[in-house]
């Protein structure tokens, strides 16, 4: 077992785990162990700011109903204690049978974008090339997969281009579906700091906080954005409000996708989008005018049926306007989960490492070389989707299930048919920190983790930081890290000598350093977890060629954009125009089903599933405590329904019960749930993108009645 090092200063800065923008935190040491944190005054990140949950961070840490030891849950149904050597042993036993039986590919991996970089990268590998298990995804694809395959068709690689700066330095910032006040609060605060007075416009069916808080709040009809969007090209070609030479020079496809615009006249924009002639022809004018034009996504975007389009929409604004790789500009996705972003790149589920093509012979033999494997221990192939991967249980060819720091119980779509599917599992493995969540009731084996601030590693964060956590509080009981973990299994399954080179997360870091080389995000500059800590984090790239000659321990910029030299990751250098024609709604509302049902983030107190932020008192106090819907007045009026009155919710899947909100925040014939409560899942419809597979949560037919039950 690796011996536990511990912080011992007074203080020291770490990354907080729960969202992607990364704010630096400082824990306040006693004992080596932490006993309260506060923001970082001078991470560049957050600059002294921190949201509840940052402040809060510990308080999972001390859960009541943390996990201690391994789990094992006998005939009767009962979970018992075992040693590691005994899970592992078990583990790695099924698992084994179960492809002697039914084939490699009968079981599959769900992990996660919480873990750090190191961890992810040794699951993949483990999983993949060690056990020869297929199918692998995480629940990256559910937040961030879209914006993954968009700037990888459109830039050529998953390269987000912004810097946390460019919130301050733009004249005008587009947030399409994406509520910052509430999702990323530290961000929306970056903003509040923009000295130039900027023009904020929020595209969003529901006035969010953001929207309230906008100069401009465009209120389109659910899931009309592609066609604003491409309206919107189409009269900044028609008022020449375009950078020819930007286009002639740096892009591809300019023509094709000029001509296909032509048809999304503002006619068509008005009758599909629900908005005045007015507020159309002043979001042109302010994006036209812009001198400094950012467009900004999240959810709202990501989380539809034909998402990667419409984020694609967005990078065909900015590189017909030319508004990108300057300060204040860019086609910008925040990313959800604190990792995503090292999901991305590195956890061996949708690319092969370092955002490589497991078809790519060339790309095979690399990652092989570095990992000292064997060219054919590496897929030529990617495996099942998140939702290929439940259909495959419930079509019966998958039979064993590891799900890791994810509670797809409560967060899959359509949440009737997962359960379902876990039900049908032979054997079922959950790592996790708690064994009281949704997925964790369905396991045969339970693996307890430490959590953030339990162990060491790296996260990268939206605008691509790579920053250090530490480990600042000891693991309850036999609770090991990720990490290790996933050594112990690799030595239970006998995967070979190969996983020496995975020795500690350092060592883990080496090996990714060198899987970046020479790929758009190499960071082989960095050149150890110290001179992440001193620089506050590190944007990648930051090649070792990037060190000045006359020191060894050089200090990149604090902030760096891409594409300042307007060179793209495409063969030609070129940024390509992507697009297609909008499609409609696989479920639109009916006589039976009137209402379409939105979701989102419910409260910057809130994330997720809950399984963390429910164990603090104080975000517990900041939250709502049950679910709730929130109603039009008018809608209300008519169905009888005040506030505070329980309803009865239904789709064509579910029906469920929740507590009535009456607000003008929603527009008539729509209702909006938080995604932290169970129930919001059991109505929503899997459905998803085509071309990144991630699922639309964000749109479904309803039908709300009124209960004789009133809310105590």
């Amino acid at each position: 077992m690796m011996p536990q090092r511990f912080e011992t200063d007074s203080t020291t800065t770490l990354v907080c785990g729960f969202c992607s923008t990364g704010c630096g935190l400082t824990a306040h040491m006693r004992d080596g162990e932490a006993i309260h944190l506060t923001p970082a005054a001078q991470y560049p990140v957050n600059l002294g700011m921190a949201c509840p949950k940052g402040w809060e961070s510990l308080a999972p840490l001390a859960a009541s109903d943390r996990m201690s030891t391994p789990l094992v849950r006998d005939r009767s149904g009962q979970l018992t204690p075992v040693s590691w050597s005994k899970a592992a042993a078990q583990f790695a036993s099924v698992f084994k049978g179960i492809q002697a039986r039914w084939g490699t590919e009968s079981i599959a991996c769900l992990s996660t974008g919480q873990m750090t970089t190191e961890e992810m990268a040794l699951l993949g590998c483990l999983f993949r090339f060690g056990m020869r298990g297929t199918h692998y995804d995480s629940n990256t694809r559910q937040c961030m997969a879209t914006s993954h395959v968009a700037y990888k068709q459109s830039f050529g690689f998953d390269a987000p281009p912004f810097c946390y700066s460019d919130f301050e330095q733009s004249d005008v910032l587009v947030f399409v579906g994406s509520n910052v006040c509430v999702a990323h609060p530290i961000l929306w605060q970056r903003v509040l700091r923009n000295e130039k007075a900027p023009l904020i416009i929020v595209v969003d069916p529901r006035k969010t906080e953001t929207a309230m808080n906008a100069t401009m709040h465009l209120p389109i009809l659910p899931k009309s954005d592609l066609v604003l969007l491409y309206g919107t090209a189409r009269a900044l070609l028609a008022r020449d409000a375009v950078d020819s030479g930007f286009i002639r020079d740096h892009t591809a496809g300019f023509d094709q996708f000029a001509a296909f615009a032509q048809s999304f006249t503002e006619e068509m924009v008005l009758k599909h989008t629900g908005l005045e002639r007015a507020d159309f022809e002043q979001f042109i004018n302010a994006i036209a005018s812009g001198k400094r034009v950012s467009f900004w996504w999240t959810m709202g975007v990501n989380q539809g049926h034909e998402s990667t389009r419409t984020a694609q929409a967005l990078i065909n604004l900015a590189l017909l306007t030319g508004n990108i790789g300057k300060p204040g500009t860019g086609a910008n996705s925040i990313t959800g989960q604190c990792n995503a972003m090292g999901s991305r790149l590195f956890a061996n589920a949708t690319s092969l490492l370092g955002g490589r093509d497991f078809a790519d012979a060339a790309h095979r033999d690399k990652v092989a070389g570095i990992l000292g494997l064997p060219a054919a221990a590496i897929p030529e192939k990617k495996g099942f989707a998140y939702d290929q991967i439940i259909d495959g249980i419930h079509d019966g060819s998958i039979k064993g299930l590891w799900v890791v720091a994810t509670n797809s119980a409560h967060s899959w779509i359509q949440q009737e048919s997962a359960l379902e599917a876990l039900k049908k599992l032979e054997f079922l493995v959950v790592q996790d920190l708690y064994s009281t969540t949704e997925t964790a009731a369905f396991a045969h084996l339970l693996l307890p983790a430490a959590g953030w601030g339990e162990k060491e590693g790296t996260l990268i964060n939206s605008e691509r930081r790579l920053g250090l956590v530490k480990q600042i509080r000891r693991a309850p009981g036999q609770a090991l890290s990720d990490f290790r973990i996933f050594q112990i299994i690799a030595e239970a399954w006998n995967v070979g000598p190969w996983r020496h080179r995975w020795s500690s997360p350092e060592a883990a870091f080496e090996l990714l350093k060198e899987l970046s080389r020479d790929l758009p995000c190499d960071f082989t500059g960095i050149q150890s977890y110290e001179m992440l800590d001193a620089c506050g984090g590190i944007q990648w790239p930051w090649p070792d060629h990037a060190a000045s000659p006359d020191t060894s321990s050089p200090r990149p910029a604090v902030e760096r954009r891409l594409f300042e030299d307007f060179n793209f990751y495409h063969d030609d250098g070129r940024a390509q125009f992507v697009f297609d024609n909008p499609t409609p709604p696989p479920e639109t509302p009916s006589p039976e089903f009137p209402f379409i049902l939105l979701t989102g983030r419910g409260t910057s107190a809130q994330w997720h599933t809950l399984t963390r932020t429910s164990k603090s008192d104080m975000l517990r106090r900041l939250s709502p405590d049950s679910v709730y819907v929130e109603i039009n007045p008018l809608d209300a009026s008519a169905l009888g329904i005040q506030s505070g009155l329980k309803v009865q919710l239904a789709s064509r899947r579910a029906t469920v019960f929740a507590t009535a909100l009456v607000t003008s925040s929603v527009q008539r014939g729509q209702l909006f749930m938080p995604m932290h409560f169970r129930e919001t899942n059991q109505l929503t419809l899997q459905v998803v993108d085509p071309h990144s597979r991630q699922p639309s949560y964000k749109y479904c037919a309803v039908q709300v009645l009124r209960s004789a039950i009133r809310e105590a």
